[in-house]
């Protein structure tokens, strides 16, 4: 393992026309896997900065792979599920690169509020590797609510940015039978007759926000930005056998006080390692700080 001050892995040849020699992506065609319009936030991306060349499968079904109303199960965790799309998008068309993108919602670790994470994975068979980008964020719309009256549901449709945003409606929140699920709904006028229409059925009803992509910007964005993490990846190349995806396995702690120069909790380094070498690099002072504020220390400010 060697050891530098300087980021050699973002100092790597990137971008299109200066593609390594193990992969060229240009002119490639890259199949996206998907049936809710992601290609408008991956496309774009991955044509100017690899050049390649997209196309979506017509008779692709995501559904297959889960919902995000629990009616079917993900069937593997985030990033195998996201493997299976693209495996199943290259059994449709006849190409050898296919990009699938999974997303979750959780509670932030610390924060507690709704938490999203978005990966975009490329799978490449002729080169035999797949490599995700990785986009965590707060800036999500994730809800749910009980409701009992039409008012509070058109309350709730409303903190969640409809009708940009589309809401769902479903008896409670354990409905499994899909035609008891009724989603995409941008419409004030179909929203109130839903509504109204279970209300009779049942004293309260439950309401949540459609986190699928094309009935949802705000997560969008998000596979937007885990798509430039994935072009990243993929132009971060290796200093000893320059393949792709030469990243941040580790970040080591111990970055010394300013004051007494104790090491902190604060990142002193980042271990970089090659997937398919193993080669592995310690870059130091990986943001150009070399002391930490005192207020890190547990000497100085314990």
């Amino acid at each position: 393992m060697t050891s530098s001050e300087a980021l050699t892995p973002a100092s790597s040849p990137s971008g299109r026309g200066e593609q390594n020699n193990w992969i060229d992506f240009t002119d490639r065609l890259a199949v996206i896997a998907t049936m809710h319009r992601k290609e408008l936030a991956i496309a774009p991306i991955l044509q100017t900065s690899l050049g390649v060349k997209i196309t979506v499968p017509q008779d692709f079904d995501s559904d297959l792979f889960g919902t995000f109303t629990r009616d079917i199960d993900r069937p593997a965790n985030q990033v195998e599920t996201a493997k299976l799309k693209a495996e199943k998008a290259l059994d449709l068309i006849d190409a050898d690169i296919a990009i699938a993108s999974e997303g979750s919602f959780f509670p932030h670790p610390l924060l507690g509020i709704a938490y999203n994470r978005e990966i975009v994975l490329l799978l490449d068979r002729k080169n035999n590797f797949t490599v995700y980008g990785e986009s965590l964020s707060t800036e999500t719309n994730f809800r749910h609510q009980v409701v009992f009256s039409y008012e509070q549901a058109y309350e709730f449709a409303l903190k969640i940015g409809f009708p940009d945003h589309a809401i769902v409606v479903m008896p409670d929140s354990k409905t499994s039978a899909k035609e008891a699920i009724y989603k995409g709904i941008t419409s004030e006028d179909r929203l109130q007759d839903l509504v109204n229409e279970l209300l009779q059925r049942s004293p309260q009803i439950h309401v949540e926000t459609d986190m699928r992509a094309l009935y949802n910007p705000t997560r969008m964005e998000n596979i937007a930005k885990a798509t430039k993490d994935l072009v990243r990846k993929l132009q971060q190349f290796c200093p000893n056998c320059n393949f792709v995806n030469f990243d941040v396995v580790e970040r080591l702690q111990g970055l010394p006080c300013e004051l007494c120069s104790f090491p902190t909790q604060v990142t002193r380094s980042n271990l970089y390692r090659c997937d398919r070498c193993q080669f592995q690099q310690e870059i130091i002072f990986p943001n150009g700080i070399k002391t930490a504020d005192p207020m890190y220390c547990s000497y100085c400010n314990p």
